[in-house]
């Protein structure tokens, strides 16, 4: 059996030392290596400075900044002999075909006759540097090309060749999805692969509707972010973080490999491009791109480059009549029709950008993939595109958009026309059967449609529920069949803020589980797990003097989750990236924890003014039996920085498990729960809980008097902390105290109440509403 214990990463740069770190993520120790840099004493420092630059990244390359302890540098000249200790070496060295050829001919001598070869190369032909290496040496090597950053982007394109011993593939692409967490994408050798193959063809139209339309900077990043579906970084502002000589090189490279590609001008850097190049405005390495920040602290903004003069203005907000009609429209396909539909500057722009990427990806199909499935997965997970071309298209109606393109004179690609032709509606449809949720692509080169083989391993929600798995739902949530006798738990509010509807749903689910299932799972799929609180809800209740109601919401909170807490069967939460808030405090009451290994947690309720009031502060003191510990954590509203870190805080416990890959933790989760259920015993409310009484409530007064004598906070920051120190030490009980959990939670929900009742958390709210950011008043 073939086991990953250690790998080597030849060459430091920007994605070799995050590739290195990323291994160490997932708990595998790596050498990183690199050349012996002239008139350095340390004979490590190219290495070293990788390393340093992968901990200071931000955001993180690393999990937890002790992850770094995993990774020995060292360089090409006195320590290649340590790769015959590794089971696989990856080259991630500069993109320059001689000088990878001359590195690998030294890892041949010295490698272990066993070991996985790969390169991380993003363009270069994998034939063109095995040219001329053993048999031997080509059984092993394939290419794995990672996506920067390694740690958050989800897609790797595998890329074999006709030598590379199948069983080795197979094993790299299990490997990389399960313990890297990666969506693999299989490759066909051509220049730039997929997703920067399609990729590097949307910038290049981005830049060529830019120039021909006359449009601004900022107009283009506003059409080309998330109104399209797209990340925030939409078009110019990603130029400038990817390093506009990079893109640059990047494009000419892939101009001169597609001689026979008859869009190929498409990837020649733009005149723009040529001239911030030529004046050394490379984007956020040189300080300047499309983009500059001028001035210091408050008086820091923001200058867009005017494209016409190219000199620096202030950057101004983008305005067109269709977007701000379209923006409120909530389901990404409605309001994509909307804008396409709209004649005005925005509308061309985005159709035009649209339906010259669908026919060019459609020509693409046989060349650099078989299926559809793969371009569009590369874009999604390598782009971060909410949707890739043929899912896109499919959006936008298959055939509305096949006949706008044929009135207006353009020739749809001749796989398109037959498929038009035979009367099909879409790239993609279901075809479910009961219980058992499937999905068919068109096959564009043998013009019929073919199931998507399952992905084992892998449950999404909306295919579980399409195929007839809710059990029972309201507008909030949903209980979902999990199969094999686990129920789920869905949320499905703006942001998945907790409210009623949720509650309702826990207090059914936990009913649910106990009568007919094995065990519960609470799960998500979306952007967040959940952000907290309804906040709008509380600070209308508050604003309006509805203080039963918002008595009984944060009760009906409290005793939700301690359903969860004390449910006859295991309930297992699966938090992901931000679970915040109520959230944290849902993951704080199950049996156990599945986390995603991206999970952003924490108790941030004095962010906006008051104190955790859904068992959060009952459930840390009980985990730790520490009141000052919790005081800090609650406090400051530290959120972790991954599940590591998480664990690290002591947020998740040592019975709590991770998923690297995100797309199977309702999966794991799942595995999870059916693993507790034999013999699960429910625990009962507390009646014992240790609490510091008057004498911890002083300490921890005295920690916030502190605090606010430094400066580091708040008048009001003080206030909240007394409030959270009343509720943790239990009271300001005379002496050292047992008490119940109800004791603890009356506590909570006393404090909650009457912090909600001060004008000063009620502006902390607003704000939060109004900005998305926490107000110090």
């Amino acid at each position: 059996m073939r086991l990953i214990q250690r790998v080597a990463v030849l060459g430091a740069g920007t994605m070799g030392a995050r590739i290195a770190a990323h291994f160490a993520n997932a708990g595998i120790p790596a050498l990183l290596f690199d050349v012996v840099l002239p008139n350095e004493k340390d004979r490590n420092a190219a290495a070293r400075k990788g390393l340093e630059s992968a901990l200071k990244q931000k955001p993180g390359g690393f999990f937890t900044d002790a992850g770094a302890a995993r990774i020995e540098t060292g360089n090409f000249d006195d320590h290649l002999a340590k790769l015959n200790g590794c089971d696989w070496v990856i080259e991630a060295v500069t993109e320059r075909l001689d000088v990878k050829r001359a590195l690998w001919q030294r890892v041949d001598a010295v490698r272990r006759p066993d070991a996985i070869l790969s390169t991380n190369t993003s363009g270069i032909p994998l034939a063109t540097i095995l040219e001329g290496f053993p048999e031997a040496f080509r059984k092993q090597f394939l290419g794995t090309h990672f996506f920067n950053p390694p740690r958050y982007l989800h897609l790797l394109e595998l890329i074999p060749t006709p030598d590379t011993d199948p069983a080795i593939a197979s094993f790299v692409a299990k490997f990389c999805d399960v313990r890297l967490g990666k969506g693999v994408v299989p490759c066909k050798d051509t220049p730039n692969f997929i997703g920067n193959r399609i990729g590097s063809f949307f910038g290049g139209t981005v830049a060529k509707l830019t120039a021909e339309g006359g449009y601004t900077v900022e107009e283009v990043d506003a059409l080309t972010g998330p109104l399209i579906g797209l990340p925030s970084t939409a078009s110019y502002r990603l130029l400038d973080l990817v390093g506009i000589d990079i893109w640059a090189y990047v494009g000419k490279n892939l101009y001169d490999l597609v001689p026979d590609d008859p869009w190929r001008d498409r990837f020649l850097p733009a005149a723009s491009i040529t001239g911030l190049i030529q004046r050394g405005w490379l984007g956020e390495k040189s300080g300047q791109g499309f983009y500059r920040r001028v001035g210091k602290g408050a008086e820091r903004k923001m200058e867009a480059l005017d494209l016409e003069i190219f000199e620096y203005k202030p950057s101004q907000r983008a305005t067109f009549a269709s977007v701000e009609q379209v923006k409120t429209i909530e389901p990404l396909p409605d309001r994509l029709r909307a804008l396409v539909a709209a004649g005005d500057r925005a509308g061309q722009f985005l159709w035009s950008l649209f339906s010259d990427t669908f026919i060019y990806s459609a020509e693409r199909i046989q060349e650099i993939a078989d299926r559809c499935v793969e371009i569009d997965r590369a874009m999604r997970w390598g782009y971060a595109h909410t949707y890739g071309p043929f899912e896109l298209w499919d959006a936008l109606g298959f055939q509305d958009v096949c006949r706008r393109i044929e009135r207006e004179g353009r020739e749809l690609p001749a796989s398109v026309q037959w498929m038009l032709r035979a009367g099909n509606t879409s790239f993609y449809r279901h075809a479910d059967r009961p219980g058992d949720p499937r999905t068919e692509y068109f096959d564009l080169g043998r013009q019929i449609y073919t199931e998507i083989e399952p992905r084992r391993g892998i449950t999404v929600l909306a295919d579980r529920k399409r195929a007839g798995g809710v059990v029972r739902g309201n507008p909030g949530a949903s209980l979902v069949d999990l199969g094999d006798g686990v129920l789920g738990l869905e949320f499905h509010t703006k942001m998945n803020t907790l409210g009623e509807d949720i509650f309702q749903m826990i207090y059914a689910g936990v009913d649910e589980a106990a009568r007919n299932w094995q065990a519960m799972v609470i799960a998500n799929q979306g952007s967040d797990f959940s952000v907290g609180a309804n906040l709008m809800m509380v600070l209308l209740a508050a604003q309006e003097g509805e203080w039963d109601e918002l008595n009984l919401g944060i009760h009906r909170f409290q005793q939700a989750n301690m359903a969860i807490k004390c449910s006859p069967k295991p309930v297992v939460v699966a938090p992901f990236n931000r679970t915040l808030g109520g959230g944290c405090e849902m993951a704080l009451h199950a049996a156990r924890v599945q986390a995603s290994a991206e999970l952003y947690m924490g108790l941030v309720e004095v962010g906006v003014g008051v104190i955790p009031g859904g068992g959060g502060c009952k459930e840390l003191v009980l985990r730790w039996g520490d009141a000052r510990r919790c005081f800090e954590q609650i406090g400051y509203a530290k959120v972790s920085a991954s599940a590591e870190d998480a664990r690290v805080m002591g947020l998740l416990s040592p019975g709590d498990w991770v998923s690297m890959n995100a797309e199977r933790l309702v999966a794991d989760a799942k595995a999870l729960a059916l693993s507790l259920a034999p013999g699960y015993v429910a625990p009962t409310p507390r009646q014992d809980v240790a609490v510091s009484g008057e004498n911890g409530y002083a300490l921890m007064k005295m920690g916030a008097w502190m605090g606010h004598q430094g400066g580091y906070i708040t008048d009001y920051d003080k206030a909240i902390a007394e409030k959270l120190a009343h509720v943790l030490s239990g009271g300001r009980l005379t002496g050292e105290h047992r008490v119940s959990e109800q004791y603890l939670l009356d506590l909570e929900r006393e404090a909650f109440l009457s912090l909600c009742g001060d004008p000063r958390t009620q502006a902390r709210m607003q704000h939060m509403l109004k900005t998305g950011k926490p107000l110090r008043n």
